[in-house]
């Protein structure tokens, strides 16, 4: 299916957005809250209910009357350097919509303030503190985009690792899988991309990972033993320099026997879900998360 004029206007668009390299975190902050200023074009109609769990900033999104009793933890991008409640609530919002979940967007310490296993802490005490609430881990599906995609499979292995319940399902938009950055699609798809660059990537994934090797599975999940994961979608672009993340992972975690679903969505970028409603390939992936989400329910 041939790309929307809405997001063949928004590729332009983010190409002068993100033309340069961010040398200071600092650049890569202010940036992101620019972005953020986009939310207040998404849809309406949608609460949000702002508080914190276990001392982390977070939100409860949802249409109106939806039930909390089935949610989607969703993890947000940024590198494990920047993202917001603020800045993926023009993505969050129209996917609550379409699912008609309720969704939870919780923060969590970023880089390199805070290197590994910070943010993988915070993530891990947030779905517990679900667990203590009475969720039911049938009830609660992990996602995250780009870093908050690695994060969402990170923090799924960790949990099975220490023998908690795991997730009815984990989905990853766009996966940050592979913080090596091995391969071949960052140069393949360097003059496509239009919102990352090799560089910058290379160093949050530094900042990230501070002492900690990159090959470390729970950084890298690519490199990790998936044996025992629950059912997984991964959604990816074309274009994008991390396709090769989303592939080597479908790969591996086919291998050890997950269920894997693997899109592959053409002409597009990564995280292009992040324009919500402003481009209708946001929605059509979405409705996608939500056939798969009641096809393992």
């Amino acid at each position: 299916m041939p790309l929307s004029l809405r997001a063949r206007l928004w590729r332009r668009i983010l190409r002068r957005m993100y033309n340069k390299q961010l040398a200071e975190i600092a650049d890569s902050r202010l940036r992101e809250a620019n972005i953020a200023a986009f939310s207040r074009y998404v849809t309406r109609g949608v609460r949000v209910a702002r508080f914190e769990i276990e001392g982390h900033p977070a939100a409860w999104l949802g249409p109106e009357g939806t039930t909390q009793d089935k949610l989607i933890l969703y993890l947000h991008g940024g590198g494990y350097v920047s993202g917001s409640i603020n800045t993926h609530l023009i993505l969050c919002l129209p996917m609550t919509q379409v699912l008609q979940r309720t969704i939870l967007l919780p923060e969590y310490r970023l880089a390199p303030e805070h290197p590994f296993p910070a943010a993988l802490e915070d993530a891990l005490d947030v779905y517990r503190a679900l667990l203590r609430q009475g969720y039911s881990p049938r009830n609660i599906v992990i996602a995250g985009d780009s870093a908050g995609g690695g994060l969402s499979l990170a923090t799924t292995l960790a949990l099975r690792e220490a023998g908690d319940p795991l997730p009815a399902a984990v989905v990853c938009l766009s996966p940050w899988a592979d913080l090596t950055n091995s391969g071949a699609s960052h140069l393949r798809n360097a003059a496509y991309e239009p919102a990352l660059t090799a560089e910058d990537l290379r160093r949050w994934a530094t900042w990230y990972a501070g002492s900690t090797p990159l090959t470390h599975p729970l950084i890298s999940p690519v490199f990790a033993d998936f044996r025992g994961f629950p059912p997984l979608l991964i959604q990816a672009g074309s274009q994008e320099i991390l396709l090769d993340d989303a592939c080597q992972l479908a790969q591996v975690a086919s291998a050890a026997g997950v269920d894997v679903t693997l899109r592959i969505w053409q002409g597009l970028w990564h995280v292009w879900h992040a324009l919500g409603s402003l481009i209708p390939e946001s929605g059509q992936a979405f409705e996608e998360i939500r056939e798969f989400i009641r096809s393992k329910e």
